[in-house]
C-alpha cells in the first residue's frame, strides 16, 4: 500500500474530501471541523483506497483492518456490509 500525506481542509470550498496525485505520491484533504470524528476517520480510510485503486475484496479487507486497528471494530463490521 502507498500511505498518502494528509491535510485539511481541503482546497475546494464545500466539500468533505479531496485527493490530489502527483507523481512522488498522493495527499487527501480532509473537512475537519464541524465533523463528527467518525467521518473524518472514514475519509482518511476512503483516501488510502483511492490512493491505492483497491476494488473489492481488497478494498473491504483495508478498510476492516485500518477500522480495527483504530478500535472501532463495530464501525468496520457494519462497513464491510454496506461495503
Amino acid at each position: 500500500l502507498v500511505a498518502p500525506g494528509y491535510r485539511c481542509p481541503p482546497r475546494l470550498v464545500g466539500v468533505d474530501r479531496t485527493v490530489r496525485r502527483r507523481p512522488g505520491g498522493a495527499v487527501v484533504a480532509v473537512r475537519v471541523k464541524g465533523r463528527p470524528w467518525n467521518a473524518v476517520l472514514s475519509d482518511m480510510i476512503e483516501g488510502v483506497v483511492a490512493v491505492n485503486d483497491l476494488q473489492p475484496p481488497a478494498a473491504t479487507r483495508i478498510r476492516t483492518d485500518l477500522w480495527v486497528l483504530l478500535g472501532s471494530e463495530q464501525v468496520a463490521t457494519e462497513a464491510s456490509r454496506v461495503a
